[in-house]
């Protein structure tokens, strides 16, 4: 015959296995900090000079829409120009049903400008509520440049006859800059 052996079998313990559980979670949080450390995006603020304004912080919400009514509708101004060999007039523009020139519920809530085409080489919106959205100036320079924007918040402004960027900062005008950075989706204030 032959002889028992035995052999000796200890209880489960959980210091091993939670050592190595532990151990596990380290890695784990070690890995993500890692990479998110090697992955941060340093976060540039980018200032506008005094004679501006930021399209996204600085104008209101009437404003915003006025502005961004006016960079849509300067395609059909362009595609208006290249067939008419001038510049469109505000009546035509409005005659189309073009935001912000057509006179609609929308405009007369966002300020109700009134339209106007300078020197035939830029847009005047002379607001008739600046306390709701100030007056605007879009000027065209080449076909393909992009527009310079302007808005005075003025209560009792004339149209501008000097278009020059000196004159029209002394005049009060500030203009508008559109910038397209990370805080765009990423700010909260609170």
């Amino acid at each position: 015959m032959s002889t028992p052996t035995t052999h000796v079998v200890r209880p489960a313990g959980a210091g091993h296995e939670t050592l190595y559980v532990l151990l596990l979670c380290l890695m784990i949080l070690a890995v993500a900090g890692s990479v998110v450390a090697w992955r941060h995006e340093s976060q540039e603020t980018s200032n506008v000079s005094s004679h501006q304004l930021d399209a996204r912080r600085d104008l209101s919400a009437s404003e915003q829409g006025i502005y961004a009514d006016l960079r849509v509708t300067l395609d059909e101004i362009h595609l208006l120009r290249q067939e008419q060999q001038t510049l469109p007039t505000p009546a035509t523009l409005a005659d189309e049903g073009f935001a912000p020139f057509a006179q609609d519920d929308s405009s007369v809530s966002r300020g109700a400008h009134a339209w106007q085409l300078l020197d035939a080489k830029a847009y005047f919106g002379q607001s008739q509520a600046p306390a709701v959205a100030g007056s605007f100036l879009m000027r065209l320079t080449a076909e393909d440049d992009a527009p310079d924007t302007w808005l005075n918040r003025a209560a009792d402004l004339k149209a501008p006859t000097d278009l020059t960027d000196a004159a029209l900062e002394s005049a009060g005008w500030q203009q508008i800059v559109a910038q397209f950075d990370a805080g765009v989706t990423r700010q909260h204030r609170h």
